[in-house]
């Protein structure tokens, strides 16, 4: 079983910068994909970016495709969310989420694939 703590949300200005991060417990972060997800006020959780276990892909959402780059670094079992370019539609509560999965370069980006999830991180972007 793995838990999740997400950290670096905040208010940021459109066009600015955030990165979040996410610390896993356990001693087999390698053997879970990482996936960053994110809720809209009214609005149903969505997938923004997926990381294998090997971190060799990544795969993100179409809206957010040239602006967030999702990495991970498995020595610190921490996976990160580079967000720039930020827009005032990108305002939601983003979750970290680990899928355990034996084979090394799966990334799945369905949301039902993911069985442990952190507790969130607001992120807000003013215009």
């Amino acid at each position: 079983q793995v838990q999740l703590v997400e950290s670096g949300g905040g208010l940021v200005q459109a066009g600015g910068s955030l990165r979040l991060s996410c610390a896993a417990s356990g001693r087999t972060f390698s053997s879970y994909a990482m996936g960053w997800f994110r809720q809209a006020p009214g609005k149903e959780r969505e997938f923004v970016a997926a990381i294998s276990g090997s971190g060799g892909r990544t795969y993100c959402a179409d809206s957010v495709k040239g602006r967030f780059t999702i990495s991970r670094d498995n020595a610190k079992n921490t996976v990160y969310l580079q967000m720039n370019s930020l827009k005032p539609e990108d305002t939601a509560v983003y979750y970290c989420a680990a899928a355990l999965t034996a084979r090394a370069w799966h990334a799945p980006m369905g949301l039902y694939e993911y069985g442990y999830w952190g507790q969130g991180t607001q992120v807000t972007v003013s215009s």
